[in-house]
């Protein structure tokens, strides 16, 4: 029930806006929705399962957000900035996103368990949610990698294309401090700019 399911998370992240977590009504959610009670926990099994699932889709969907940023432009080091600017705007807008990649959970937000819970749903996109949830370190590397596979040159040599890794590793990195303090004069995509100067591997 894909579409449900959707309906479901979008009252969850709605109701997380006006309330914490700890307020927030599985009878609510449902209603909401459009939806009965028995809906929302065939497709969640419980209110943790709900959050685990608000919370993945909430990191796939940042996630997404640096593979279009990463594409948006032409030159590489404008495509790394535009992805560090991608990482403080979601985190702007979205406190699951900025607790995802600092860490800092506040008390109004769920914080599941970031490692598997045992899981008997049927539903696939659940049992995909009760796996392990990325720690802020396992968001460091996901974009990353992300940014190697859109800026990696076929045939590179190795020397290469560990220096890539590195610079992409270190933008991450610095849109993620950005979140924490924001950037002064120039912003996120200055600061991004002057940190790869001397990079060869991103020209």
């Amino acid at each position: 029930m894909p579409a449900a399911r959707e309906s479901l998370l979008d009252a969850a992240h709605t109701a997380l806006g006006r309330r914490s977590w700890s307020a927030v009504r599985m009878v609510d959610v449902a209603a909401a929705a459009g939806v009965s009670r028995q809906t929302l926990y065939n497709e969640f099994g419980s209110k943790d399962g709900l959050a685990r699932a608000l919370v993945r889709r909430e990191a796939d969907a940042y996630l997404a957000g640096v593979e279009r940023a990463l594409v948006s432009r032409a030159e590489p080091r404008e495509r790394l900035a535009a992805a560090a600017e991608w990482t403080v705007s979601a985190a702007r807008g979205n406190a699951l996103v900025r607790a995802m990649l600092t860490g800092c959970w506040a008390e109004r937000l769920p914080s599941p368990t970031l490692s598997a819970v045992p899981s008997s749903s049927a539903v696939p996109a659940q049992r995909r949610a009760d796996g392990p949830l990325p720690s802020p370190g396992d968001f460091v590397g996901l974009g990353r990698d992300r940014a190697v596979a859109s800026l990696a040159v076929p045939g590179a040599p190795k020397s290469e294309a560990s220096e890539l890794a590195r610079a992409c590793e270190l933008v991450v990195r610095l849109g993620v401090s950005c979140v924490l303090a924001p950037a002064g004069e120039g912003g996120t995509a200055g600061m991004v700019r002057d940190a790869l100067t001397t990079v060869r591997s991103v020209s």
